[in-house]
Order: C-alpha cells, then structure tokens, then sequence
C-alpha cells in the first residue's frame, strides 16, 4: 500500500509541476508576446514538429497533467480506475518520452518511477509460473 502513496505523490508532481507548469509558463509569453518575442527560443523540442507547434504541445501537456494527477489522485484512494489511469499514464508517457527531449528525460525517471512502483505493489512476489510447474 506504501507504494501506492509514492507512486501517487510522484505522479502529483509530475502532472503538477512538469506538465501544467510547463502549460502555464507559455500563458504569459503568448499574453505579452509582441513581434519580437520569440517562444521557440524558451522552449526546444528535438523534433521540428512538436517546435514548431508549441501552443499545441501546451495544451496537450496540460491535458496529460490533469488526467496524469487525476489517476493519481485515485491511486492515493486506494481506487481501481485510478490504478488503470495512473499506468495508462505512465505507459503512454514512456512511449512518447523520446519525442519529447531534452524534458523527455524528467518525464521518462517520473513515469517509469511511479510505472515500477505500481506494479511491484500490485504484483508483489507473484510468479509467471509455480515452482511445482517447471
């Protein structure tokens, strides 16, 4: 059960600080932007797309980073659908981490973290297979 709690306190930081922060740090330099305010020069994507949309990969972090503290909400209750979310979660952000670099790296420690933790909770000392079965 102490597992659980951590792995929920990591995934609060994580969709808190990392993803809705990063969302919300874009809100006030598209509020004052003017022509020479250039937003590529805060933020860096490896991949030219995700750069060259990044009011787009905003809203997406800040979609992550409600369902990402939302799943781990209901993991810190002790509730199923928040064990669920908190792995589709952490699975989805392992999956997309190399697209996301150099802040791929945070969220790939986070997510993989919180991913371990669950399911050596979940799983414990269960083998694939009994001993009597080999």
């Amino acid at each position: 059960m102490k597992r659980y709690k951590i792995a929920s306190l990591l995934m609060i930081f994580h969709g808190a600080f990392m993803e809705l922060g990063g969302c919300l740090m874009l809100v006030p330099l598209l509020f004052f932007a003017n022509d020479d305010t250039d937003i590529n020069r805060y933020f860096s994507f490896i991949v030219p797309y995700l750069q060259d949309h990044l009011c787009l990969i905003a809203l997406i972090g800040g979609i992550f980073g409600i369902l990402r503290i939302i799943g781990a909400i209901g993991l810190f209750k002790n509730r199923m659908w928040g064990l669920v979310l908190s792995v589709i979660n952490c699975v989805i952000t392992l999956a997309l981490m190399a697209f996301m670099l150099p802040a791929g790296i945070a969220d790939g420690i986070l997510a993989g973290t919180a991913l371990l933790l669950i399911l050596t909770e979940y799983y414990g000392k269960a083998k694939i297979v009994d001993g009597d079965e080999q």
